[in-house]
């Protein structure tokens, strides 16, 4: 095999490089010669014959563009002269047959969870704050900073440090330029409870101001935190007069898990006596309920009992081919053993609709995506954009040309099981294998509406580097080239370069994921995303989001 380059579908007509390529250079792919007319970087493309105007370019077997003007083969593919394009979707009687791959190395393992009593078992112990309101933002800080610091939950200060040595040095008269101090990350041991992975917060910009919808979508939300595998107990600050009243939350939980029995604890700042009153009850409550939820260990679970969003951001050109389709084949092996896999970020399903309507389980799945995928796409364009405006400038600039491109190879995170259910924002997950989930494609609102489905742990593929995470949901890092797991290897916890250098196979790759998803499960291995504290939660309004 040519290291230096992969046609990824025999039907394609663009091949993309491995590695730089020169002008001049000649490429020979199973008997066939290229002369390649400029530079083709690496994650780049290039075309494999002469192109009119109007012509399709065909990628991953599917189309992914149409191209804008008259193309030389061997000319590298552009913004200028590709311009996105993909294939109209309908249902069709498709009989989808899947092989699922072989389970055998991982058919008796375990991994070691939280059981809750609704049967479920979540990956960590949280206590979970929420506000009912940004009104309330302030006094979780507070709590925030009170609690974090006194129970062994912050991060090591290392910036505070690297400060006050700059400090120390600027008022000896020494220059700064040549102060020499790096500041390095230690996991906290002094936990006081050590049964309790750690205590999140919501911190969010709703709950009034904006439409009732809003504040009836967001009531969901925080509802599906609470009532999360990962959360242990929960403390609801409220302010009072808000539009998301304390009664819709209540209302909506108990709607979502009628044998709701975790502690809640409920503060309102417009009854307590003030806001020392308030923080303080909150606190002493708090801890009270960390007391009694330490007493929980983790027991053994089978890994039909995962639950493991997929995702992918600041993705770059080799994200489909390396990182992607690494974590597909892992989430092949987990719907195999039962498990549960979510593949959300709907405009980066466009061009991929296809394949996926025609996995569907049954006529009804299919045309819940359809309609779905149909009013989403309609509500950008109503906008005056559309999913082909989804690429951003760092994907383009590392060789995602269009949204069918990214798409494509954003799709293969999903494997290739059949698509068991399709769901709506906030919606459960209730069933073994594949789901579609509704989310937006941007990072944080996709990782808040997987968790908010129902994902213990998150796989996520970056090419360009994210500091991305979840305060209820593990979030596992993957870079798709080693240059970037080198580079950012604070925040990378997986190399998948491997598999561009030919070192490793998607299949191999695919089983040391998995083999890591249990660790990290177990709590064996903490991600980088966790022991940053990288709690990132954005509620998405059903707006243009892309």
């Amino acid at each position: 095999m040519n290291r230096k380059v992969l046609q990824i579908h025999p039907s394609d007509n663009v091949i993309v490089a491995l590695a730089d390529l020169k002008k001049g250079e000649s490429i020979v792919i199973e008997e066939n010669e290229y002369l390649l007319t400029e530079d083709i970087p690496a994650k780049h493309k290039f075309f494999t014959d002469d192109l009119q105007t109007g012509d399709a370019i065909i990628m991953y077997g599917v189309l992914v563009g149409k191209a804008q003007c008259t193309i030389a083969k061997g000319s590298c593919m552009t913004v200028d002269n590709t311009r996105h394009a993909a294939d109209p979707y309908r249902y069709r009687d498709n009989k989808y047959k899947w092989e699922p791959p072989g389970i055998t190395k991982f058919k008796n393992k375990k991994f070691y969870g939280y059981h809750r009593s609704n049967g479920k078992t979540g990956t960590a112990n949280y206590w979970l704050f929420i506000p009912t309101v940004f009104c309330e933002n302030r006094n979780l800080d507070v709590i925030r900073e009170a609690l974090h610091n006194e129970l062994g939950y912050a991060v090591t200060d290392k910036y505070k440090t690297f400060t006050h040595h700059l400090v120390e040095e600027y008022k000896k008269g020494k220059s700064i330029k040549e102060f020499d101090f790096t500041p390095s990350l230690k996991e906290n041991t002094l936990r006081l409870f050590k049964n309790i992975d750690g205590i999140k917060f919501l911190n969010h910009q709703g709950g009034c101001g904006g439409t009732r919808q809003d504040a009836a979508t967001l009531s969901k939300l925080l509802a599906s935190y609470a009532d999360h595998p990962n959360v242990g107990g929960i403390t609801l600050l409220s302010l009072g007069c808000q539009h998301l009243q304390v009664k819709d939350f209540v209302n909506d939980l108990k709607q979502r898990n009628p044998q709701f029995d975790k502690p809640l604890f409920i503060f309102e700042q417009q009854q307590s006596q003030s806001e020392e009153q308030l923080i303080s009850e909150a606190i002493q409550k708090t801890f009270s309920g960390l007391i009694e939820l330490n007493k929980l260990e983790r027991t053994p679970a089978p890994l039909s009992e995962l639950c493991i969003g997929v995702k992918c951001g600041g993705s770059d050109g080799f994200s489909g081919i390396s990182a992607n389709p690494a974590i597909g084949y892992c989430a092949d092996l987990l719907v195999a053993l039962g498990g549960k896999i979510l593949l959300a970020e709907f405009p980066e399903l466009c061009g991929a609709e296809q394949e996926l309507i025609d996995r569907s389980v049954s006529k009804q799945t299919a045309e819940k995506f359809i309609k779905l995928m149909s009013e989403y796409d309609e509500l950008a364009h109503m906008a005056g954009s559309g999913f082909h405006m989804n690429p951003s400038p760092g994907n383009i600039k590392d060789g995602l040309i269009t949204d069918a491109i990214k798409s494509a190879g954003a799709a293969r995170k999903g494997g290739t099981s059949p698509v068991v259910d399709v769901l709506d924002y906030t919606e459960p997950v209730t069933k073994p294998g594949l789901s579609l989930v509704c989310t937006p494609g941007n990072d944080v609102e996709a990782t808040t509406g997987k968790a908010a489905s129902g994902a213990t742990l998150i796989l996520f593929t970056t090419g360009l580097g994210t500091p991305t995470g979840n305060p209820v949901c593990p979030t596992i890092k993957l870079a798709t080239n080693s240059k970037l797991a080198k580079r950012m290897g604070d925040i990378i916890d997986i190399d998948c370069g491997p598999i561009i250098s030919g070192e490793k196979t998607i299949e191999e790759m695919g089983e040391m994921i998995l083999e890591y998803c249990i660790k990290a499960a177990s709590g064996e291995v903490i991600p980088k995303a966790v022991q940053l504290n990288q709690d990132d939660f954005i509620p998405w309004k059903r707006g243009v989001s892309l």
